[in-house]
């Protein structure tokens, strides 16, 4: 049950990011609050607007924005969040996140969160069948990490393979099994 749960949707540069606004509307439907923290390359395929306009929040993306009041959100995030999903993730963001890399927003709040953690990786399925690619994901689900598996289908590349990132109503739904 996701009611009342608040969730952190970590999206990271990959194509599959245009889901996201329809993945936080069906978050939102459990009843959940979706907070949405993002890098600069997901927001290359997905605009702030729409996410914002969907979640009702503000996108973090920078860890040096202008503020008014001293307030570093990676930390005030942390404690707000009670769920890290992190949809798209591309090799890039498990890769940082498996070696302790903190060097954008998403990185940074990765580091920060102590509590549950999901990733719905998206690649091609060459970049997901990558024997460094397969140690990330095992280094961090040795720590507790969750994974959505992708779906096979058609890549964005043009190929067939498994690397699409899971569907919103499918991601929606394994978090609500987990729970």
């Amino acid at each position: 049950m996701l009611q009342g749960k608040k969730i952190l949707l970590g999206i990271s540069g990959g194509i599959a990011a245009y889901k996201c606004p329809e993945l936080i509307r069906q978050l939102l439907a459990e009843d959940a609050q979706v907070k949405v923290v993002a890098t600069k390359n997901a927001l290359e395929f997905v605009t702030p607007v729409s996410l914002q306009t969907v979640s009702g929040n503000k996108v973090y993306c920078e860890v040096f924005e202008p503020v008014g009041n001293f307030n570093p959100e990676h930390i005030s995030h942390a404690d707000w969040g009670d769920i890290l999903l992190v949809a798209p993730a591309t090799a890039n963001i498990i890769g940082k996140f498996a070696c302790g890399v903190a060097d954008d927003a998403l990185s940074t709040l990765f580091l920060a969160f102590d509590k549950p953690v999901y990733i719905a990786p998206a690649m091609n399925d060459k970049m997901y069948a990558h024997p460094i690619v397969e140690r990330n994901m095992r280094q961090l689900q040795a720590i507790g990490v969750q994974f959505i598996e992708p779906a096979y289908g058609e890549l964005a590349c043009g190929t067939t393979g498994k690397g699409r990132m899971e569907e919103p109503e499918n991601i929606v739904a394994y978090l609500l099994n987990d729970e």
